[in-house]
């Protein structure tokens, strides 16, 4: 499918990767409708720190995920829907699951449910790697046993079998998108990532992180949008689930040592209880093989993670940046 003048639906548009998937698509010379979490005050998320130029070009939708007919409103008209709204802490996960499973489970049910009544062209569900749980082989690749090591991956596994059931059951075209993990501008302080060069940016004498020899594989988030493109405009049949990874890893201490030296700092690196998963929660490497996605839509990561890491520093550097987090407490 063109994606040129295509009319697309993004859920969880205002959040990390759904903000960069919407500037994507307007580049693509698409229709674009932001589906937004409604709030009094109105706001997009980080749409809001668009251009005028962008926001005039999108067509706000407010409402809930879990609310079917505000899904089924949002959803009429579109060719596409891009699938992304979620709860994705996994810590706060432990303390909430009811809320992940009705967010989760039920708003992707609503998307599926309103695609499958309103005979959308094509659906896109996105998952994570966070559903394969501790790798029982490397690479990764979508063939992988599932195991929920957490209230957020048993709500994701979940949600990517209502999606193939949908596909088999009643032939809906949809595709499940498996990035890993994601980095880049605008992430929450939450992600590792940024807790990392926030810290370091902070001047903090003492980093300090979770777990450090989790593996992991890191997705430049420019290159996670350009794996939702690609599967958009591809013909891949449907229920199919692809994976969106580089196929490097690296460990958590490796990564906040990489960090550190290209911010300047010379703090210490210190593992935090606080902020470490249940033993048997962690998950211990995640290296994923994407050759499926590559060889059916010929997508393949550009970024390096030494160039995205520069770029991501880069944005965080900036002072109205760095101020929107919180460095110097544990987000869960």
């Amino acid at each position: 499918m063109n994606l040129k003048g295509a009319r697309v639906l993004v859920t969880g548009a205002g959040g990390f990767i759904g903000s960069h998937l919407v500037e994507g698509l307007l580049k693509e010379e698409c229709s674009v409708r932001a589906f937004l979490r409604y709030t009094s005050n109105g706001r997009a998320g980080w749409i809001d720190s668009f251009a005028h130029s962008q926001k005039s070009a999108i067509d706000f939708f407010w409402g809930d995920i879990r609310d079917y007919s505000r899904v089924k409103a949002a959803a009429k008209g579109m060719d596409i829907i891009f699938h992304l709204a979620a709860l994705i802490g996994i810590p706060y996960s432990y303390f909430a699951p009811e809320s992940y499973l009705e967010t989760n489970i039920w708003g992707t049910y609503n998307v599926l449910e309103a695609a499958r009544e309103l005979r959308t062209r094509k659906v896109i569900v996105t998952s994570t790697s966070e559903v394969y749980g501790t790798a029982q082989y490397v690479p990764i690749n979508e063939l992988h046993p599932r195991q929920a090591q957490s209230p957020y991956s048993a709500s994701k596994i979940a949600a990517d079998a209502l999606a193939e059931s949908y596909a088999r059951s009643f032939k809906l075209p949809v595709v499940i998108a498996r990035p890993f993990n994601t980095y880049g501008p605008r992430q929450s302080s939450r992600a590792v990532i940024p807790t990392l060069i926030t810290q370091a940016l902070g001047k903090a004498s003492r980093i300090r992180i979770g777990s450090l020899h989790p593996r992991r594989d890191f997705v430049f988030v420019k290159d996670t949008v350009g794996a939702f493109c690609a599967i958009a405009e591809s013909d891949l049949p449907a229920g199919l689930a692809v994976n969106i990874a580089t196929g490097s890893e690296i460990s958590v201490g490796e990564l906040a040592k990489h960090i550190l030296r290209e911010t300047g700092s010379h703090a210490t690196i210190n593992g935090d209880n606080e902020r470490k998963r249940p033993q048997a929660s962690e998950v211990e490497r995640l290296l994923g093989d994407s050759s499926r996605l590559r060889n059916l839509s010929g997508w393949k990561p550009r970024c390096s993670l030494d160039q995205g890491l520069a770029r991501t520093i880069a944005w965080f550097a900036l002072p109205e940046n760095r101020a929107r987090c919180r460095a110097d407490r544990y987000c869960i």
